[in-house]
């Protein structure tokens, strides 16, 4: 089906090269130096490629990778994803090659785009899909969600637009590139003086979240990661350009280096830059409307548990256990938690994980997302839904003896789905949204199949509020809520790729009861970031080196050409302040204020991240009122645009969503650990025994209604 979007672009091809006009042989001509100079491209870039998969697992084999190379891992385009980057950085560089040669001018007749696509098998970049529209599961890959436009939502395709992209040259150069050039009339700030001056506290005193538990911060990040994923892109102009961008911070190509202001702590430390590669991104589709870089949405828009599933189908089949008739999914052979299964383990030998600990030497995991093995809070809900998905089919399988594995499989999946749907809607974004909750998200009216589901480029930054969020230690509680062994509280930085805390240090119960019982940290306008972030982030034991997550965040906004602050206010309806007493007005902070137009000069640049997390949060909500927007309207059309959300009438029966309406996460803990005490409200801050009860207390998942009619 989608192979015809594209047939328009090889007709018009065809009748070009066909036509008997005399222009023919310009045309001719123009068509074969397209074809020469894509040919020339897609070699340095296929290489590129290569090279870069072999020096990761070169880096890999090392003994100590360094900070950059673990970040790389997690940051590694895999599969189909790493095609249809690699197309679309082919597509980019030939565009510039023939425009630099000015033997043809390419941005002109669609005609001449159309054959550029063509050569360079944009189209063949995203394989065709066919669509069963009857069928009553997803794809993997989201497509044929909208019968209408199958691809809309699907793996692997453009993040959407709200606003148009701005980029230094309209084209791809982020601002900030170009030294000395202004945005807006002002020079644009380091990305880490920004940091520095704004985002940076020093005392971790008194900023824990009196009203939120720390699963209310961790359930956000598993939320990003079922809904977005902008893997890098490689390094194509020269086979020096990762060493010097990783060693000499040598700015050029897809090398976009974070530079230390003078004076800056890290400079002694990690000479003049953090390393920085941008993201990776698609061919321009017809009608070339823009021919501005668009980045890639690697996973699925909906919300459909595809961090579990993977958004693919050779991950999907992998992450299966095909031997069992059971539907199971596949799970570790080689270790065990206290009886209950962990993840399986990623087969490349070795993973950054066995650099944490080399003498434990327990490498990452294997899961539907590349990161699951981040940070080992995140790992231990990976392994909760695991464990979930098995429970699930092994009970269907009790009411069911007549289905066979993969109807097994597609249920419990279509099950875990909703579960992440049920969960994000009504226990986490109301406490996110607070008043502005219905505002944005109204009940819901059932399914519209004009409603656009995909993921939009700026909500990949609104969502980042959470790293506000995170405070600066992980808690391990004993099954009386008590500190638990001799390294109870373990600073932020140590548990990235830390799994060998979970399999040879006490499993993942108490982990869960410290996620249920501790806090989140409340993002205040002076105390914005965790120093365990913001300095140490995939900080080693053996390094000094750190990556800053606020540097990064503003500095991948302008990799993205995101739009200035108050262009998403007026796309909010919202004022847009001009002056520091109007933004001192909206921010209810003037110090602040004068300190963000000290460093951007005018609003309107100052960057999205950083612009919309300093608001003040609206009422019983965490976030300010930009952010309630953005948040709001991508989640509503997340749901209203998906065409197997659980509300929708015929994806469940009504008996089946009266059981799935009483889903907890209190309860999935009670059902996948050995925890037996559990949190009436477990999102919100909780402290030990007052509001805790026995999991006999604690509604069960009714699945009879999930049985056949016997015959």
């Amino acid at each position: 089906m989608r192979g015809l979007l594209h047939l328009p672009a090889l007709l018009a091809s065809l009748i070009l090269l066909l036509s008997a006009a005399p222009a023919t042989n310009a045309q001719v001509t123009k068509t074969a130096t397209i074809c020469d100079t894509v040919s020339q491209v897609k070699v340095r870039v296929n290489k590129a490629f290569l090279e870069s998969r072999t020096r990761l697992k070169t880096a890999m084999s090392s003994r100590r990778p360094t900070t950059r190379q673990l970040s790389e891992y997690l940051k590694h385009a895999r599969g189909q994803t790493r095609t249809v980057i690699r197309s679309g950085q082919v597509w980019e560089e030939s565009l510039k090659k023939l425009r630099q040669v000015a033997l043809t001018n390419v941005t002109g007749p669609s005609l001449d785009l159309a054959s550029l696509s063509w050569e360079v098998g944009c189209g063949a970049s995203a394989p065709t899909v066919t669509c069963n529209m009857h069928s009553p599961y997803r794809t993997i890959t989201g497509d044929c969600n909208n019968r209408k436009k199958p691809a809309l939502g699907a793996a692997n395709r453009a993040l959407a637009r709200w606003l148009p992209a701005e980029y230094e040259d309209g084209l791809s150069l982020p601002f900030g590139w170009t030294p000395g050039k202004k945005r807006n009339g002002f020079p644009v700030p380091l990305a880490r003086e920004v940091s520095n001056k704004i985002a940076r506290y020093l005392n971790e005193e008194g900023v824990l979240d009196q009203n939120r538990s720390l699963l209310f911060m961790q359930w956000g990040q598993v939320v990003d990661h079922d809904l977005d994923f902008a893997p890098d892109t490689e390094l194509g102009s020269s086979n020096y350009s990762k060493a010097q961008c990783d060693e000499f911070c040598v700015q050029g190509d897809n090398c976009f280096p974070i530079m230390f202001p003078p004076g800056d702590s890290k400079v002694k430390t990690q000479g003049k830059c953090l390393p920085f590669f941008r993201a990776g991104f698609v061919c321009p589709t017809q009608p070339y409307k823009s021919l501005a870089r668009e980045q890639i949405n690697a996973l699925t828009s909906f919300l459909d548990a595809s961090l579990v599933y993977g958004p693919e189908p050779s991950l999907a089949g992998r992450l299966r256990n095909l031997s069992s008739p059971l539907g199971l999914l596949a799970v570790n052979q080689e270790v065990s938690d206290h009886g209950l299964p962990y993840l399986p383990f990623v087969t490349m030998k070795p993973s950054p994980c066995e650099f944490i600990n080399t003498t434990a030497a327990v490498p990452c995991f294997l899961a539907g997302d590349s990161r699951a093995s981040e940070q080992i809070l995140l790992a231990a809900l990976h392994t909760l839904f695991v464990r979930e998905h098995n429970r699930l089919a092994r009970e269907l399988k009790r009411l069911n003896p007549q289905w066979d594995g993969e109807k097994l499989y597609q249920e419990a999946r279509k099950i875990l789905g909703a579960f992440m749907q049920v969960i994000t809607f009504k226990d986490y974004l109301p406490i996110v949204l607070g008043d502005e909750m219905q505002k944005w998200i109204p009940p819901y009216q059932g399914y519209n199949e004009s409603v656009d589901p995909r993921i939009s480029n700026v909500f990949t930054f609104a969502f980042r509020f959470g790293h506000l969020e995170v405070p600066s230690t992980v808690s391990r509680l004993d099954e009386n809520y008590q500190p638990w062994g001799p390294e109870p509280k373990l600073p932020l930085h140590t548990v990235f790729f830390n799994t060998w805390r979970m399999v040879k240090d006490g499993g993942i119960d108490p982990l869960v009861r410290g996620l249920l019982a501790t806090k989140a940290k409340l993002m205040t306008q002076n105390a914005m970031m965790t120093g365990e972030l913001r300095n140490k982030l995939f900080q080693q034991t053996h390094t000094i080196h750190g990556f800053d997550l606020a540097s990064i965040n503003i500095q991948r906004s302008r990799d993205h050409g995101q739009p200035g602050y108050n262009a998403w206010r007026g796309f909010c309806g919202l004022s847009q302040p001009q002056t520091v007493e109007e933004l001192s007005t909206v921010l209810r902070n003037k110090e602040l204020a004068k300190k963000l137009l000290g460093l951007y000069g005018t609003p309107d640049s100052i960057d999205i991240w950083i612009g919309a997390t300093a608001e003040p949060l609206v009422a019983r909500g965490r976030v300010g009122p930009l952010l309630a927007c953005l948040l709001g309207q991508q989640f509503q059309r997340i749901r209203d645009g998906d065409r197997f959300w659980w509300e929708n009438p015929g994806v469940f029966t009504e008996k089946q969503r009266e059981s799935l309406r009483k889903m907890s996460f209190s309860r999935l803990v009670c059902d996948n650990t050995h925890i037996t005490k559990v949190p009436l409200n477990p999102f919100q801050a909780n402290s030990y025994p007052q509001g805790f009860v026995n999991c006999s207390a604690i509604d069960k998942l009714d699945l009879t209604p999930w049985a056949s009619v016997k015959n």
